[in-house]
């Protein structure tokens, strides 16, 4: 089991990049968050198997349609397991 820390740059808000982050981790039973970040990006935390974070984290360098993503930037951590399910973070 894995975590990792990322930040999405690029056309990332207001084209649904957190919805699409959040059924992207469910289908791959990937746990964590997302949330929008002020200078524009999003920024997530998913644990789980490498092989299903590593997909998600894949999915993030396109993100949805009208998205235009210019940089993944991950962070590997130690695992923590401290989630139950993956949830769009509202808090700054």
């Amino acid at each position: 089991m894995v975590r990792v820390h990322v930040v999405i740059r690029g056309r990332v808000q207001g084209v649904y990049f957190r919805a699409h982050t959040r059924d992207e981790a469910k289908a791959h039973n990937v746990t964590g968050w997302v949330k929008n970040r002020s200078d524009g990006g999003v920024e997530a935390v998913f644990e789980g198997s490498a092989e299903d974070v590593k997909k998600v984290i894949a999915w993030c360098h396109q993100g949805p349609a009208w998205a235009r993503v210019t940089d993944v930037h991950a962070d590997w951590q130690d695992y923590t397991g401290e989630f139950k399910n993956f949830f769009i973070n509202y808090r700054d």
